[in-house]
Parts: structure tokens; C-alpha cells; sequence
């Protein structure tokens, strides 16, 4: 999938510990897709790796040709972000 990266989001990959590999993953098939503010969709996948388990969030402006993604980062709280309808 054709899609571009923020200045933020590449500082915020490095910073986060977030691989190139997972971003391209869940853009090409992301877990769920939910809506975010802005106009803006969260495209997440849980990732398992080292023996942790993550949700990886990209904050995507998916109207926008090719998609845009603005920001990412993981967290170990899936519960929280994860949507069950």
C-alpha cells in the first residue's frame, strides 16, 4: 500500500521503538479500523514481540491520496483502545 509519513510520526517511530515493518503491516491490513477526531481514522493491530504484548495505533488521514499518516504509537493498554462491536 502507497502511503505517506509526518516529520512527527517518523520522530515518534524512533522515539516509541515502533518498527518500519509493523506500520507497513497494519496498513496494509490493519486489525480494526476506528474513528478518530479530525476527520481522521485509527488504523491498530496487537503486536507480540520480546515477550510483550502492544497495540500499535497509526492516527491516518485516510482521505487524503495516498494516505497520510500523522502520528503512531504503541501501548500495553489494549483493553482501552481496543473496540469489541
Amino acid at each position: 500500500m502507497d502511503f505517506t509519513l509526518s516529520a512527527h510520526a517518523e520522530q515518534q517511530m524512533g522515539r516509541r521503538q515502533i518498527a518500519w515493518r509493523w506500520v507497513q503491516a497494519i496498513m496494509q491490513a490493519p486489525e480494526q479500523i476506528v474513528t478518530g477526531t479530525n476527520n481522521r481514522k485509527v488504523y491498530q493491530s496487537r503486536i507480540v514481540e520480546d515477550g510483550g504484548a502492544y497495540l500499535v495505533r497509526l492516527i491516518v488521514e485516510a482521505w487524503r491520496q495516498p494516505p497520510h499518516i500523522v502520528t503512531v504509537y504503541r501501548t500495553s493498554k489494549i483493553e482501552k483502545y481496543w473496540s469489541t462491536l
